[in-house]
């Protein structure tokens, strides 16, 4: 008697790339496309009803993006794996998908052999990234562990307003600060508001100094 198939939910704002992978899924042996969604919070609907085991998920959609689709997801669904499938091989996005909870990652463009290959693994429990991606995943854990930027020296902040202060004095705008941590921008707007208040500081530029003298954004 053959397995049953892996159930998978595809996630993404482009219906031509989203029906075109569907397709080449549901071609494959022992995958079932239960569902697809063309955003995150469609994502989070979809899944509940499709009993899926494997999520292959973009992260630049709308309503909710990838990353905190993830996150919903995998808080609501443990036993679920995701596959991040995006244009993205930045730094910022891959960790940000680990720390959401993303088992695989894949660079758009991957083929169709290593998608596969991603979905059957991310069901089984294992850890998938595509080999420029693993390497740089292997530098970051071969550094060892290091505190979050400002921990010592701000112990007064949360890990979300340290990471904000950092890239404040790496010289990073309110929008790009927003993009990069997948936060909107009244979240950000409040987040500063807060460091300001718990640095005692005046303005933007007084608590970019306090941040440099710390050691801050020079990441």
């Amino acid at each position: 008697m053959s397995a049953e198939p892996i159930r998978v939910v595809l996630v993404d704002d482009h219906p031509v790339y989203r029906e075109g992978l569907s397709l080449l899924l549901e071609s494959m042996d022992g995958v079932d496309v239960a569902g697809t969604a063309a955003d995150g919070e469609e994502a989070l609907t979809v899944v509940e009803r499709a009993d899926a085991d494997v999520v292959v998920m973009d992260v630049q959609m709308p309503k909710l993006d990838g990353i905190a689709a993830t996150r919903e997801l995998v808080t609501r669904h443990p036993h679920l794996g995701v596959v991040v499938l995006t244009m993205s091989e930045d730094d910022e996005t891959v960790f940000a998908a680990m720390r959401a909870g993303a088992r695989g990652y894949l660079v758009k463009g991957a083929s169709q052999h290593q998608i596969l290959a991603a979905v059957r693994a991310v069901a089984g429990g294992e850890l998938v990234f595509g080999a420029a991606i693993a390497r740089r995943v292997a530098e970051y854990f071969a550094a060892g562990p290091a505190s979050a930027p400002g921990m010592d020296v701000f112990p007064q902040l949360t890990a979300r307003e340290r990471e904000i202060l950092d890239l404040l004095a790496a010289g990073r705008s309110n929008p790009h600060i927003a993009q990069a941590l997948y936060l909107s921008p009244k979240t950000v707007r409040n987040n500063v508001s807060n460091i300001f208040a718990k640095l005692q500081v005046a303005d933007r530029a007084e608590a970019i100094v306090r941040a440099r003298d710390a050691g801050l954004g020079r990441g």
